[in-house]
C-alpha cells in the first residue's frame, strides 16, 4: 500500500511540473505577444501588410475616427489626427510663406517645367513645417499636416465662375499639363516615400458657385468625357494623384458625394485610382441639408457615401460610421477598403517611420520664405504676363527718356493675392514697382482714380467712403501732368471668388469711365488689368494703344510689371482661356454642351482676344513644317517638327502651339483642338526646330453608342502658330486602316 502511495504521490509531482511547464510557456508566449512590435510599426515590411496589419487591430469606431479629418488623435496607437492643407500658389499658414502669382497666371506661363520648380518650392516650404513642429518642441507656428488639397484642376467653360483665380485654363489638354507638373512638384520623385499628397479639385464638372450645394449638372457622356474628365485622368494616370476631391454639384441628378459611376466604375476601376476620395467641406451635409434634403438622414448619406467610393470626409463620417455598421447598411469590407486607402497614403508620407529614413525630414525651416523662392516667383510673374495689344511699339517704355509718370487706377496701390491665400511678406504693388524700377530722378504721381467695388473686402465695407467725384478729378490732373500714364484696373475678391460668381465681363465700379477720362487727357497711355476671369473691355482695346494682362501676380507682381513696362523683360505669356466680347457673346450658365459657343473650340464669332494670345517684343518666323509620315494609322503617332527663328532685335520667349480639326466628321468636332506646345527662348537671330508628337489617339472623339473614343479615318489639318487665331503653317495627315 505504501508503494502505491509512493508512486501516486510521484505522479502527482509529476503532472504538476508538467503543468506548471506548460503554464509557463503559454504565459511566456502571451508576454511575447504583449512585447512584440505591432507590425505596421515596422519600417522595413511592405506597406500595404503594414496597413492591413494597421486595420486588423482597430475597431469600427477608431476606423471611423481615421476617416475624419478633423477627429481627435487616436491616442491608444499614437496616430496624430490627419491636418490637411491648401497650396494653391503657396502654403497657407498663420505666418509668411512664399507667395506665387494665382493658378491662372501659372496657366498662361505655358510652361509645365517652370510650374513643376513652383510646385517643388511650394512642398519645401510644406514639408518644412511638418518638420519644424516634430523636431522643435517650441515650435510656435501653426501645425499643419502633409495632405495639401490642391492643385483645383477644373476648367472655365462658365467665364462668370468666381473661382476662375484658382484654376489654369479652359482648355483641358493645357489643364492636364500643367496640373500633371504641379502634382508631382508637391509629392515628390522618391520611389518609396510621398512628399506631400496632392489632391484634385474639384471632380467634377463643377465650375457654377450659385446654389453650388444643391446644383445639378446636365452633361452628356460625350462631353462628360471628351472635355470636363481628360485633365482630371491625365493627372490620376501620368501624374499619379493620390487624392480626390468629390465636388458638391450633381451629375444628372446624381450628387457626386454619392456618385458611384464618378467616383468608382471611371475613376479607381477605369483609371486604375489607388489613393483616397475626400469629400468637399461638409460633403455629406450638403446631401441630407442641400440635394436630398428631407429624404436622406445622416446614417445613409455617410453608408451612401462610401459605398459610392468617397473614402474620407467631416465628423459626420465618425460620428455615423459605426451606427451605419450595426444598421448593416454599411458594409465593413467597403469600411476597411476605405481605411486602407487613407492610411496606405499617411504611411507612403513617412508618418510612422523614422526621420531618418525619410529623406524630406531634412528639409529645413529656413527654406520658407528664402530669396531663391522669392525670386522664382519673381520669375513666374514675369512669365506670366501677357502682352494683349502694343500699337506702334507704345512698349517698352523707355525710361531714360521719360520725366513724368502718372500711376492711376483702384489696382495701382493695392496687393491682391487671391482666394486661398497665405500671409505675404513684403508683397510689391505696383506702384512700388515702378518706384523700384523707374529711372533716377523720375517724377512719379499717384492717384486712386476710381474704384472697383465698394465692398474692399469680401463681406466689408470699405473703412472710409470713397468720393469718387474728387478721385477722378485728381487723376485727371495728374494724367496732364505726365508723359505716360500707366493705369491700372480690374477685379478683387469681392467681385470674383468661391461662393460669387459675376454676373457681368465689363469692368466693375468706375473704372471705364476712370480709363476713358484719362484716355480724353493723355493717349500716352497703358492699361494693365489686374484679375483673374476675362475682361470684355472693347473700348479699351479699341482706343488705349497697349494693354497688358498682369492677374493677381504674387508678391513680386509689381517689380514683374515693371519690368514688362520698362523691357527689363521680354513678355511671351500666352492667354490661357478666351476673352469674349461681351456678355451677349457667352451662352446661358447652365448649358454644358460646350458645342453651343464655349470656348476658343466652339466659338461662333470672334472673341475679343483668343485663346493662346501673346504678343511679345521681338518677332518669330515659323517655316518648314514638316510631318513624320502623310499617313498613321489608328494606333500610331505622328510628329511635327518646325523651325522658328527670332527676326527681332531682342532676346524673347514664344509659345509655339499645335491644334488639329477634323476635316470631315460624322458628330460635330471643334474648329480646333490644342494637342501640343512648347515654350522656347531664343536670342535674336537664333532659331530652333520644335518637334512635337501627337498619339493618333489625341485625334479622336468620344462615342456615346460604344462608350469609348474613336478615331475616324480621313483627313486632319495640323495647324501650328502663336496663338488659336495667329496659325502660321499648315499640314495634314490621313488616318488609315493599316
Amino acid at each position: 500500500m505504501k508503494e502505491i502511495l509512493r508512486i501516486k504521490v510521484s505522479e502527482n509531482k509529476l503532472f504538476a511540473c508538467f503543468f506548471m511547464m506548460i503554464m509557463f510557456c503559454l504565459g511566456f508566449g502571451l508576454f511575447a505577444q504583449t512585447v512584440r512590435k505591432p507590425l505596421y510599426t515596422d519600417p522595413l515590411l511592405p506597406v500595404e501588410n503594414r496597413v492591413k496589419d494597421l486595420i486588423s487591430i482597430l475597431s469600427v469606431e477608431e476606423k471611423a475616427m481615421l476617416l475624419d479629418h478633423k477627429s481627435p488623435d487616436l491616442e491608444r496607437l499614437n496616430i496624430l489626427s490627419d491636418k490637411w492643407n491648401q497650396c494653391l500658389h503657396g502654403v497657407v499658414w498663420n505666418r509668411p510663406t512664399t507667395m506665387f502669382p494665382i493658378p491662372t497666371a501659372m496657366g498662361a506661363t505655358w510652361d509645365p517645367v517652370l510650374i513643376n520648380e513652383v510646385a517643388t518650392a511650394i512642398s519645401d516650404e510644406a514639408r518644412a513645417i511638418y518638420n519644424g513642429w516634430h523636431n522643435d518642441t517650441n515650435f510656435e507656428g501653426e501645425k499643419k499636416g502633409l495632405i495639401y488639397r490642391a492643385p483645383v484642376i477644373n476648367i472655365s467653360r462658365n467665364p462668370y465662375w468666381g473661382r476662375i483665380n484658382e484654376i489654369y485654363s479652359e482648355d483641358p489638354y493645357l489643364t492636364g499639363r500643367i496640373g500633371v507638373a504641379y502634382v508631382k512638384g508637391l509629392q515628390g520623385n522618391d520611389p518609396k516615400y510621398l512628399k506631400l499628397v496632392s489632391t484634385l479639385k474639384h471632380y467634377a464638372v463643377n465650375n457654377v458657385e450659385t446654389d453650388r450645394q444643391k446644383l445639378n449638372a446636365k452633361v452628356g457622356e460625350r462631353w462628360l468625357f471628351e472635355y470636363w474628365l481628360p485633365h482630371f485622368r491625365d493627372c490620376i494616370i501620368e501624374g499619379q494623384a493620390q487624392s480626390v476631391m468629390a465636388s458638391y454639384n450633381a451629375i444628372n441628378g446624381v450628387p457626386n458625394n454619392i456618385n458611384k459611376y464618378l467616383l468608382t466604375d471611371i475613376l479607381k476601376s477605369q483609371w486604375g485610382f489607388e489613393g483616397f476620395v475626400v469629400s468637399d467641406l461638409g460633403g455629406v451635409k450638403s446631401m441630407v441639408q442641400g440635394h436630398e434634403a428631407g429624404k436622406m438622414t445622416f446614417e445613409d448619406a455617410v453608408a451612401q457615401s462610401l459605398i459610392a467610393g468617397c473614402d474620407f470626409s467631416d465628423k459626420e463620417y465618425r460620428e455615423n460610421i459605426p451606427k451605419a455598421v450595426s444598421m448593416g447598411i454599411l458594409p465593413v469590407e467597403r469600411l476597411d477598403d476605405a481605411v486602407y486607402r487613407v492610411m496606405r497614403d499617411r504611411f507612403r508620407l513617412g508618418e510612422f517611420d523614422p526621420p531618418t529614413m525619410v529623406p524630406y525630414s531634412k528639409i529645413p525651416m529656413s527654406v520658407i520664405c528664402s530669396p531663391e523662392h522669392r525670386q522664382l516667383s519673381l520669375k513666374v510673374a514675369q512669365k506670366s504676363i501677357v502682352l494683349l495689344k502694343n500699337t506702334g511699339n507704345f512698349l517698352p517704355l523707355d525710361k531714360n527718356k521719360i520725366k513724368t509718370i502718372a500711376v492711376i487706377g483702384p489696382h495701382a496701390n493695392i496687393f491682391t493675392a487671391g482666394g486661398y491665400s497665405g500671409k505675404a511678406i513684403n508683397p510689391v504693388t505696383p506702384f512700388q514697382g515702378i518706384m523700384n524700377r523707374a529711372a533716377n530722378g523720375t517724377e512719379i504721381l499717384f492717384a486712386v482714380g476710381g474704384e472697383i467695388s465698394a465692398i474692399q473686402k469680401q463681406g466689408t465695407q470699405a473703412s472710409t467712403p470713397f468720393n469718387r467725384e474728387a478721385e477722378l478729378r485728381n487723376a485727371i490732373e495728374i494724367a496732364k501732368k505726365a508723359d505716360v500714364v500707366v493705369l491700372y484696373v480690374g477685379t478683387n475678391l469681392a467681385i470674383e471668388a468661391e461662393g460669387r460668381d459675376r454676373n457681368t465681363l465689363v469692368l466693375p465700379g468706375n473704372q471705364q469711365e476712370l480709363v476713358e477720362a484719362v484716355m480724353a487727357v493723355n493717349p500716352k497711355t497703358v492699361v494693365v488689368e489686374m484679375n483673374a476671369g476675362p475682361l470684355a473691355v472693347s473700348w479699351i482695346k479699341k482706343n488705349v494703344p497697349a494693354i497688358l494682362e498682369a492677374w493677381w501676380c504674387g508678391e513680386e507682381g509689381g517689380n514683374a510689371i515693371a519690368d514688362v513696362l520698362f523691357g527689363n523683360v521680354n513678355p511671351g505669356a500666352k492667354m490661357p482661356l478666351t476673352v469674349y466680347s461681351s456678355d451677349e457673346q457667352v451662352p446661358p450658365q447652365e448649358e454644358y454642351d460646350i458645342s453651343k459657343g464655349f470656348t476658343y473650340m466652339y466659338m461662333k464669332e470672334a472673341p475679343l482676344f483668343p485663346f493662346g494670345h501673346g504678343l511679345s517684343y521681338t518677332k518669330f518666323k515659323y517655316s518648314d513644317i514638316k510631318i513624320s509620315s502623310a499617313k498613321v494609322g489608328t494606333d500610331g503617332q505622328v510628329t511635327i517638327s518646325v523651325n522658328i527663328k527670332n527676326t527681332g532685335l531682342r532676346e524673347g520667349d514664344e509659345v509655339v502651339q499645335l491644334y488639329v480639326h477634323d476635316v470631315k466628321y460624322t458628330v460635330i468636332r471643334p474648329v480646333k483642338e490644342l494637342r501640343a506646345f512648347e515654350r522656347i527662348s531664343l536670342k535674336a537671330g537664333d532659331n530652333k526646330t520644335v518637334i512635337m508628337t501627337i498619339p493618333v489617339e489625341k485625334l479622336s472623339f468620344y462615342d456615346e453608342k460604344t462608350h469609348r473614343f474613336v478615331v475616324e479615318t480621313g483627313t486632319f489639318e495640323v495647324l501650328v502658330g502663336s496663338s488659336s487665331e495667329d496659325i502660321r503653317l499648315k499640314g495634314k495627315i490621313d488616318v488609315v486602316n493599316l
